[in-house]
């Protein structure tokens, strides 16, 4: 069940409502990073005069250019880190679209859902990135004393946050909360190691940018897979 739908997922990701998602999340987490990048320069250009006079040196011109030049690289650097989770929350703004197509292409006749709200999505999407990056900067204070542990602990504990997260949304578009908590709780091994499959790529450079769209869709599918199971073993089904 769980390769099955990390399968189709895969699939999924090259349609293109999936490539959409994926290309508003880099280009606004560009967009961003260029506006902090911007703001830094301009601040430096009100608070750094143009010239600086030195004592036995004199008068050096352009001080503002050169630091604002400078201050490129570490900006660069800074960003290699920002992009990833910035990214992921943009795309998290657009998770339902992901959900609609995976929907829309292999469950049709499904009735419509009800949409949360812009400042409710977006700060579900904060919340979801606040709390993995959180956990994972906790967890990088243990890995240097549990060394031979650390790739256990990191699969362990980003399954457990992203199948939790990941299903729960699927899960409330389709449930009631508290139907949706315990389809989660009669599944939630299933679905923690889901979730620590989807650590996988999280954990690869570069490719852990697709985990947004790619849990969304894996979960999609899980979600109907596992409802379909509960019915069909229900004495009310």
């Amino acid at each position: 069940m769980i390769l099955t739908s990390f399968a189709m997922a895969w699939g999924d990701l090259f349609r293109p409502g999936a490539l959409r998602v994926l290309g508003l999340g880099v280009a606004l987490s560009l967009a961003l990073l260029a506006a902090l990048y911007a703001g830094l320069v301009t601040l430096i250009g009100v608070f750094v005069p143009d010239t600086l006079t030195l004592p036995w040196i004199g008068e050096i011109g352009w001080v503002d250019d050169l630091l604002s030049w400078a201050s490129l690289v570490p900006m660069l650097i800074l960003s290699t880190f920002l992009m990833i989770p910035v990214a992921s929350a943009f795309c998290g703004l657009f998770l339902e679209d992901v959900a609609d197509m995976v929907e829309e292409a292999h469950y049709p006749g499904l009735p419509p859902v009800q949409r949360l709200g812009l400042g409710e999505t977006l700060r579900e999407a904060i919340n979801f990135v606040g709390v993995i990056v959180g956990a994972n900067l906790l967890a990088l204070l243990i890995y240097p004393f549990v060394i031979p542990f650390a790739p256990l602990l990191f699969f362990s504990l980003n399954g457990y946050l992203l199948g939790r997260e990941y299903f729960q949304m699927a899960a409330l578009r389709r449930m009631e909360r508290a139907d949706a908590r315990r389809l989660y709780q009669e599944n939630r091994f299933l679905i923690w190691a889901a979730g620590a499959l989807m650590a996988v790529p999280l954990a690869i450079p570069l490719l852990n940018i697709l985990v947004p769209v790619l849990g969304a869709a894996t979960f999609t599918h899980l979600f109907h897979r596992l409802r379909r199971t509960h019915q069909r073993l229900s004495p009310d089904g």
